[in-house]
């Protein structure tokens, strides 16, 4: 009888242990996953130690640690780690009222002391880390968001939920929120403890993050995919599905994977090309253009090596910006005369039109000489230049193209090797975002002799709180741009969002701005 019992007791393990084996799987199968693309790879799961920098981690960080606010396309904000802002002092001072429901992924509450201490944390010189620069705009830092021994550091908790944020200059929290949000994440420093700043990021947190994000880190195979699962308590509420893979896959697989239905949406903002855009609407997806532009493209002028500002300007109207954009866009683009970003809080008032024989006069009273000027572009980019060189030749302008990476393109016009390179770059809803980079003694791209006239203004705009006289200082300043030319700006162009068959209340514009209201996404089942 024991001989008999023996087999049935053995038998009766193995089911148990083939069941046990089952269970995961069989659970895995039931929760609901929304599967995403990315064509590029995140390079750090510490949000402050990222050596790129790139909008590719940040989308990553995006999700496992929580920000203050949320940022849509347009430039307006919603409550996020912060319910409301209020400024203070003049300007001078930033309020976050923080949510009381937002906790980290261990249930600990996030408090306005987490916040000052991740700041605290970050602007030690002894921390290595690659993201303080964000915090240069803080009292008590310095040109590189370094603390400064013996002053006070702009960050303190008033309370237990409110973060007091002092700047060096008179800012809004719009302001503030528009330039820096997508740079500042609170970090668990209650997990990080006595450990000494020089060593915080060799610790293991790092490996297996705890953030306070809509999703929690589950496991990751780097640079190939990562796991996060959905947070049922995160403050704006819990996102429609259990699970988001992220997988990395090459770009031109992306649209091919979310027809077959192997994705159910990519980064960023599922965004196609006209000729991709045709392809989805074949296989019956739909496919919308954004409202707010996502490229700014403009032609860098060395105005050392093109002095003359009636010469600068005789390029601007010599080029067929209509044309141009038309090749950039394949009809996705609207030409500028400004870098305000359409659709925004802040507009100009011009406009831009062609007018050939208007820049063979200008070219003659700024006493142009025939030389030929070397316009430097990338390869992908070598039918533009060879349409601008066109037109500029109809004007009389000799040009001389030169192909190269795009590192080398602008290190070259750092040093003043070329006179002209075609650019573009993520516009901003801020009315400085491009212009107050781009005028300073650090990065004088332009090579403008005396930076005094731009900086006065940017100044000025930067501190300004009274929005009707902002628009008119900005609009001042966009006069002096006009009438100097240091850039030529040349058009803003939109894209096209392929919609997820399977995934609603996806904000697609406003992943340009590296956030993505995940909490909001709904997995359809089936």
């Amino acid at each position: 009888m024991k001989r008999r019992i023996l087999p049935l007791l053995l038998a009766l393990a193995l089911v148990l242990g083939l069941a046990a084996c089952a269970g995961p799987n069989q659970e895995e199968a039931a929760q609901t996953v929304v599967r995403c693309g990315l064509s590029n790879a995140w390079d750090s799961l510490m949000p402050y130690n990222s050596p790129s920098g790139s909008n590719y981690s940040r989308i990553i960080y995006d999700k496992i640690y929580d920000r203050l606010a949320y940022v849509h396309a347009d430039g307006t904000l919603d409550p996020r780690g912060a319910d409301s802002w209020e400024s203070a002092d003049g300007g001078l001072t930033a309020l976050f009222h923080l949510s009381e429901k937002a906790a980290f992924h261990d249930g600990t509450p996030v408090t306005a002391q987490h916040w000052a201490d991740t700041i605290a944390l970050l602007t030690d010189p002894d921390c290595p880390t690659l993201g303080r620069g964000a915090f240069s705009v803080l009292a008590g830092t310095d040109e590189t968001g370094a603390a400064v021994e013996g002053e006070s550091l702009g960050a303190q908790a008033v309370d237990t939920y409110t973060l007091k944020l002092t700047f060096k200059t008179p800012t809004t929290p719009e302001d503030f929120l528009l330039d820096k949000n997508r740079e500042y994440y609170v970090l668990p420093t209650h997990l990080i403890g006595d450990t000494p700043a020089s060593e915080v990021m060799e610790l293991e947190l790092w490996n297996a993050p705890v953030g306070s994000g809509p999703c929690s880190f589950v496991s990751e195979v780097a640079g190939s995919q990562i796991v996060l699962a959905a947070n049922p308590d995160y403050q704006l509420g819990a996102p429609g599905f259990d699970q988001l893979v992220i997988t990395v896959m090459d770009k031109s697989n992306l649209l091919t994977s979310l027809i077959a239905g192997d994705l159910d949406y990519y980064a960023f903002g599922g965004n196609a090309s006209v000729e991709d855009a045709q392809v989805a609407r074949q296989a019956g997806l739909e496919v919308l253009e954004g409202t707010v532009p996502n490229t700014f493209y403009e032609l860098m002028l060395n105005n050392a090596s093109i002095p003359s500002a009636e010469i600068r300007r005789a390029i601007g109207l010599a080029l067929d910006k209509d044309a141009l954009c038309l090749q950039s866009t394949q009809g996705l683009g609207t030409p500028t005369a400004t870098d305000l970003t359409p659709g925004t809080a802040y507009t100009s008032p011009f406009t831009w039109s062609r007018d050939v024989e208007q820049a063979m006069e200008l070219l003659r009273q700024g006493g142009y000489d025939g030389r030929t000027y070397k316009l430097a572009c990338t390869s992908n980019r070598s039918g533009l230049a060879a349409l601008m060189q066109q037109n500029l030749g109809e004007a009389g302008i000799a040009v001389e193209i030169v192909t190269v990476d795009s590192a080398t393109l602008f290190s070259g016009m750092s040093e003043g090797k070329y006179d002209m390179a075609i650019a573009s770059h993520t516009p901003g809803a801020l009315p400085l975002w491009f212009t107050a980079s781009r005028f300073t003694q650090d990065n004088n791209i332009f090579h403008v002799s005396d930076l005094a006239p731009y900086t006065e203004y940017i100044s000025q705009i930067q501190t300004e709180q009274d929005t009707a006289v902002k628009q008119a200082l900005v609009e001042r300043f966009q006069e002096l741009l006009v009438s100097e030319r240091p850039f030529i700006p040349l058009w803003f162009g939109t894209t096209l969002h392929v919609q997820s068959p399977t995934v609603e209340g996806i904000d697609y514009p406003s992943s340009s701005f590296c956030n993505e209201n995940v909490w909001d996404w709904v997995k359809q089942p089936g």
